[in-house]
């Protein structure tokens, strides 16, 4: 199997001011050097690793130190065969490992966009375009609608800016900057978007300094082994050990009865050859090879290629929210006025979808009260929608996504912006302060009358120093309002009014004015997300939420999705760093948390014994990603961080892929317990057929080169050709393998030992009748080892009977074919020391063969693998 080494993330960017190494252990050149040179959001891969690196890291793993080592008894053996077998298999598995990652590698890279490859700058008193990596502190920066900001900054002035920080903070809903006291808005961010407004900042930060540079300086962590890898590892010491101890035994018992001593020493090294299963490796790199290939028509690129495996083996899934599980926009879900209540459908921005009234779609001329409403919330509104250009499909939002969102709600119910605008045109307004938490905008009607419209949070605006309706009306909102809120939506409140006279002073706007209704906004869940989270409850996979978000809409969306149910603990970022969040194995949902913290998430569920998965697209996830057993990164949305840090990049954002591929995983895992259940059945019959033969009369049952026949045939194609066995029906209705649990477990130690024992015994039983009745008893006990193993592959199938697999087929009949030929080709009776057999023989020869393929299938029907068990618990493992 492939050895895994991480691709480092990073390169590029120098600064001199860096900040001290971090916890994590990097350098301050090297923090800094992990940035960018295409700006803050894109994080190429380093320069590319030379070819003769890969294939040593290739040929690190322990697996194929053993076949070298075999590679190297078969050369002082003078058994070039055997030796060119063994590095035939090397080589395959050596090139088929490169060829991935160098795949992978170009795959990811296709899919960097260059974030920020310029900025304007102002030096010297004149604005100047430069490359976002040559931004240096001191510099004024100019950003507009669209841009992302290249490095950290303190703001200058603004006006009406706006930015969305949600790859960093987790946090859906944009936020607001200005200059002032108040750290979080004076202050911008490396890598955050400016979604409206405009404003000067000049850079404070650059770099390790920067809050991405901070965050790059998380990535330190090499990720370990994987669970694959580290049952393989325990096994080969197993394997390596029994091998040489039963050899030893053959050895010493064939000096013993008088046997050659070079003659045995060749048959001892032969029978470890031939007990060392040098196919696994092949057998591994093809079932991962074939896995990356459905994942990549999946729109899933596996970048290197155990992480298919180790999907196979999660036991935890940790996700981020927005854009992973939410689709990462906003969009208006719930609608109430003083009259009723609706529901708005729809995915994205698109004008696609309805309004709902008990449960029927309604229009403007059926429900006049949601007309007002949805009409003053495009008026007081300066977002804008982009139809999909040529060859797109999705719609884009211009400005704040909150009131893209309005405009979405109002298209949906039929009302047309322009013609808005057209009947009333803008003519004064007051825009949005967070102080005020409201914004407010007056139109003229065609008669030269007024129409007023504010909309804000409902604190602001269910006032009776706003309002002109009663009590009871105002009651009735803030409850509802307050209902909304704790099911995590953002509400907004909506008022107008049609004063007689147009009001001099803006102040007085904002009163005199009529409660429209309510408008709940909400980052909606994937359509696919709630079926993944239910897909993975039912494979045994437990699915955690880690988000920076605010703690009510992150508890929205679990129970939504089925993350949590009512009632269950949120715990925050605060609680974390407090040490009160109590024990975190019990706790599904962490809200507003740092990128720090969740890297202490996802540790502390690994160091509980548990396969971590963590999906994430933002610069805060890759951290995680990185620490994670396997990091998810989404392709389309994600950040060039989270995809530098992740082993799978979802290139379809399609969450659902995910659990396609633990199918995979799972699918690999069996193919390579179904592999050594065969492969060591016929090691193990073979070390007891040349034990056991002479007590019963055969001094040397198998010559060496007979051992060495056998084990190249079925060692070679029928057991590569198990590792493309199709995934068993009913694998994803099971908890996964605890993660200790040896790749012999769960019974099948047993079933290798009675096989291998059932093979052994109708061999040599043939072999002495053949003996005492005077038939070529050698080359019978020649012919029936190695088609009975033959046997054993055909009933070792995932499903028996149909022709899911037509490789195994092919060549299993191959390998009989040449099997025969061993004994009646002149050329290889010389070479293998056979004779041929009258046709009588042949016949019985075939018909006891044919019970290894019986004897399977009953073992299996009789003693079929047991799954894990539900709700097992998971010692706690040591980490790698």
């Amino acid at each position: 199997m492939p050895a895994v080494w991480p691709v480092e993330a990073g390169v590029g960017v120098d600064d001199s001011r860096s900040a001290p190494a971090t916890s994590a252990g990097l350098s301050e050149e090297e923090a800094a050097r992990r940035l960018t040179a295409y700006g803050p959001n894109a994080l190429p891969a380093e320069p590319r690793t030379p070819v003769w690196r890969r294939v040593l890291q290739q040929l690190r793993d322990p697996l194929i130190l053993v076949l070298l080592v075999a590679a190297a008894l078969t050369i002082a053996t003078y058994d070039l065969a055997d030796t060119a077998v063994i590095l035939l298999v090397i080589t395959v598995n050596t090139v088929v490992g490169v060829v991935q990652e160098v795949r992978a590698e170009r795959a990811v890279a296709a899919l960097a966009a260059t974030s920020a490859p310029s900025a304007r700058v102002v030096r010297d008193g004149e604005e100047r375009s430069v490359a976002a990596a040559e931004v240096i502190p001191g510099d004024v920066v100019l950003l507009a609608e669209g841009d992302i900001v290249p490095a950290d900054g303190d703001v200058l002035d603004a006006a009406l800016l706006l930015l969305d920080e949600s790859s960093l903070t987790g946090e859906s809903v944009p936020v607001e900057k200005a200059p002032g006291e108040d750290r979080s808005r004076g202050t911008v961010s490396a890598g955050t978007v400016v979604v409206r407004g405009r404003g000067r900042v000049v850079i404070s930060a650059t770099g390790a300094r920067s809050a991405l540079g901070r965050i790059a300086s998380l990535l330190g962590t090499a990720p370990g082994p994987t669970p694959l890898q580290r049952r393989l590892v325990g096994f080969g010491r197993v394997l390596a050990a029994v091998t040489v101890a039963l050899c030893a035994l053959v050895l010493a018992l064939g000096l013993v009865r008088g046997q050659p001593v070079e003659l045995m020493i060749v048959a001892a090294i032969s029978l470890a050859v031939a007990a060392v299963p040098e196919s696994l490796p092949a057998v591994v790199t093809l079932a991962l090879a074939l896995g990356a290939r459905r994942m990549a028509e999946r729109q899933a690129i596996v970048r290197r290629l155990p992480a298919v495996e180790t999907l196979g083996s999660v036991t935890v899934l940790a996700t981020d929210k927005t854009g992973t599980l939410t689709e990462g926009r906003m969009a208006v879900e719930e609608l109430w006025t003083p009259l009723g209540e609706a529901t708005v459908t729809g995915a994205g921005y698109a004008p696609d979808g309805h309004v709902l009234r008990g449960g029927r779609t309604v229009s403007a001329p059926d429900a006049p009260d949601l007309a007002a409403l949805l009409r003053a919330a495009m008026l007081c509104n300066d977002a804008a929608l982009e139809a999909p250009t040529e060859g797109g499909t999705e719609w884009r939002a211009l400005g704040d996504p909150t009131e893209a969102a309005l405009l979405t709600a109002g298209a949906r119910f039929g009302l047309d912006r322009a013609a808005l605008d057209r009947e009333l045109p803008r003519v004064e307004e007051m825009p949005f302060d967070s102080g005020r938490k409201s914004m407010t905008t007056v139109h003229q009607w065609p008669d030269g009358g007024v129409h007023v419209v504010c909309k804000g949070a409902p604190e602001a605006v269910l006032r009776p120093e706003v309002l002109t309706d009663g009590p009871d009306v105002r009651t009735r909102a803030a409850a509802r309002a307050e209902d909304m809120a704790r099911r995590g939506y953002r509400v907004l409140a909506v008022a107008a009014g049609d004063p007689k006279k147009r009001r001099e002073r803006p102040g007085t706007w904002e009163s005199g004015l009529r409660l429209l209704g309510l408008i709940g906004i909400l980052d909606p869940p994937r359509r696919a997300s709630a079926a993944t989270v239910a897909s993975c409850r039912q494979a045994g996979i437990a699915p955690v939420l880690i988000t920076g978000d605010h703690p009510l809409t992150a508890r929205a969306v679990a129970e939504r999705l089925g993350i949590a149910v009512a009632g269950d603990e949120v715990a925050t970022g605060e609680q974390l760093r407090q040490g009160s969040a109590g024990a975190l194995m019990k706790v599904r949902v962490f809200a507003r948390t740092t990128p720090e913290q969740k890297l202490d998430i996802v540790q502390a569920w690994r160091g509980a014994g548990h396969v971590v998965a963590m999906t994430g697209d933002g610069v805060n996830d890759g951290p995680a990603l990185r620490r994670a057993d396997i990091g998810v990164a989404m392709g389309r949305r994600g950040t060039e961080v989270a995809r530098q840090a992740a082993e799978l990049v979802l290139a379809d954002d399609d969450l659902s892929t995910v659990v396609a591929a633990v199918e995979e995983g799972r699918r690999v895992y069996a193919n390579v317990r179904r592999f050594l259940l065969y492969a060591l059945t016929g090691g193990t019959a073979e070390i007891l057929v040349m034990l056991l033969g002479p007590f019963l009369g055969m001094p040397l049952p198998l010559l060496p080169a007979q051992i060495l026949w056998i084990n190249l045939l079925t060692h070679g194609l029928p057991g590569v050709a198990l590792g493309a066995e199709p995934v068993e029906p009913g694998v994803m209705h099971h908890p996964p393998r605890p993660p200790e649990q040896s790749v012999l477990g769960a019974g099948l130690w047993p079933r290798i030992l009675a096989m291998g024992a059932f093979v052994a015994a109708v061999t040599l039983v043939t072999g002495v009748w053949a003996r005492e009745t005077g038939r070529p008893w050698q080359s019978m006990i020649f012919l029936i080892l190695g088609a009975t193993q033959l046997g054993v592959a055909l009933g070792s199938r995932a499903r028996p009977g149909s022709l899911t697999n037509p490789f195994l087929l092919a060549a299993v009949g191959a390998a009989l074919s040449l099997q025969a030929a061993g004994v009646y080709l002149p050329p290889l009776q010389a070479l293998l020391g056979t004779e041929p057999l009258p046709l009588t023989d042949l016949v019985i020869v075939c018909g006891v063969s044919g019970l290894g393929h019986v004897v399977m299938r009953l073992q299996a029907r009789l003693f079929p693998e047991r799954p894990p068990r539900v709700g097992a618990q998971t010692p706690v493992r040591t980490s790698p």
